[in-house]
């Protein structure tokens, strides 16, 4: 088998076979395919596409190429969650603990962040002394404990993956379907789970800014799941403002314990309550969607899910009383507030400014090496369709640095649109797609 007579197959849109694929992958990976035959073949499938049966091949290879997780000791049906992105996304944190309350074992091999904030590792982090470097051993036994487990992205997972995706950042071959896809999915089907529920977000602060973008790739990534034998789910939420009001790290963290509480934003609380209804589907502890929803709200009620997340911090070295007081997590120096320059309705929030802003101020990393403030960020008070007064704050900025503190304040006043007209505000959930098709929230 040659290399150059499979990049020429591709280029004549001819469909590949497991066992061709298997031979790019491999070879890519061990190094015995070079960059140059790898970016004429990645080219090649963004120009041509990939089937669906090609990108499951694909994905599976990219899995198979490391370490697959070993979950056969956890006790009953795993679960695992993962959202392509966005600003003030905390729903791990808030949904994970609700669904172990629930006795469901949750299993999270988080990454940390590169961009605006830090991952779930990094926010996590703000509980001193919590890590999530433990043995596999140890996760194995905290799930069976307590039903909850994070650790970071051990090294040797879907290699694959991230040798081709460096490729593919700087060959002008990262906007394909297929490759998103199987990108995603090759490291949920390697963390183990028996069902993967996926959070795909679209708007101005996500990846897809399109909603036919964020369909498609759902469709693609339920698809491959289910070629792969878990039960898998997709959610297409709004992501043309942040979700909730924080932005950061220790913020993010105090308001996901606010939602656990029972007093965090009602988008927030929607989201994960929704994402988290089809985790609880998924592992059969419900039968039908408001059943689930009904028996997590009940989670909150009871304060069940606010002692499991401190059960699984004080698991993993950390101090839980700050679950309990979360006041004591750090805060920033400054405390400055945005005001709104002029009368009318919030009819646009660029997203992505949002979370520029909250970058400049520390909150994420430029570089892997980057080192987090996880003390600054931003609290959003004006979302799309609110009525806003000529120097009412549209936004709180915590910041250690005045010069990044002006600079974060042009972003957020530049990201904010007002009109003079009411404005229509946006779903939080636009549809949910499943094996069986897409129907709409």
């Amino acid at each position: 088998m040659q290399m150059y007579d499979l990049i020429n197959k591709k280029k004549n849109k001819e469909v590949l076979t497991k066992e061709e694929i298997e031979f790019i992958v491999n070879g890519y990976t061990k190094g015995s395919i070079p960059d140059y035959q790898m970016s004429a073949f990645l080219m090649a499938v963004c120009l041509n596409k990939m089937n669906h049966e090609e990108t499951a091949h694909f994905t599976m290879a990219m899995a198979n190429s490391g370490d697959i997780l070993d979950l056969s000791k956890v006790h009953g049906v795993k679960v695992d969650k993962h959202s392509t992105g966005g600003v003030g996304d905390k729903t791990s944190l808030v949904l994970s603990p609700m669904v172990a309350a629930l006795g469901i074992p949750v299993a999270k091999m988080s990454g940390r962040g590169l961009g605006h904030t830090g991952g779930t590792v990094d926010k996590l982090e703000s509980f001193p002394g919590f890590s999530t470097e433990i043995s596999s051993e140890q996760f194995i036994e905290n799930i069976n404990k307590i039903k909850l487990a994070i650790v970071g992205q051990t090294a040797n997972l879907a290699p694959a993956d991230k040798k081709i995706y460096a490729l593919r950042d700087v060959t002008a071959t990262v906007d394909n379907i297929s490759l998103i896809a199987s990108s995603i999915m090759s490291k949920k089907i390697a963390s183990g789970s028996d069902v993967i529920v996926l959070d795909v977000k679209t708007g101005s602060g996500a990846f897809m800014k399109k909603y036919e973008d964020a369909l498609a790739l759902a469709k693609e990534m339920v698809e491959i799941g289910t070629r792969a034998g878990k039960t898998t789910y997709a959610l297409i939420t709004d992501m043309n403002q942040p979700l909730g009001r924080a932005i950061g790290n220790a913020i993010e963290v105090k308001e996901a314990i606010e939602t656990l509480s029972g007093n965090g934003p009602k988008d927030l609380l929607e989201v994960s309550l929704t994402l988290a209804s089809y985790m609880v589907l998924g592992a059969g502890k419900a039968k039908t969607f408001e059943e689930a929803k009904k028996i997590l709200q009940g989670t909150i009620e009871s304060k069940s899910a606010l002692d499991k997340m401190a059960e699984f911090i004080r698991a993993q070295g950390g101090d839980s009383e700050f679950v309990y007081n979360p006041e004591l997590l750090k805060t920033a120096s400054i405390c400055y507030d945005v005001k709104a320059p002029c009368d009318g309705y919030v009819k646009e929030i660029l997203t992505d400014e949002i979370g520029m802003a909250s970058l400049v101020l520390g909150g994420g990393r430029v570089t892997k090496d980057s080192k987090i403030d996880l003390s600054v960020g931003i609290i959003i008070h004006k979302k799309l369709g609110d009525k806003v007064t000529k120097n009412e704050p549209l936004a709180t900025l915590y910041a250690n640095d005045d010069d990044k503190r002006k600079e974060a304040k042009k972003r957020i006043i530049g990201a904010y649109v007002i009109s003079k007209e009411e404005v229509e505000r946006p779903p939080y959930i636009y549809s949910i797609v499943t094996k069986d098709g897409v129907k709409r929230a």
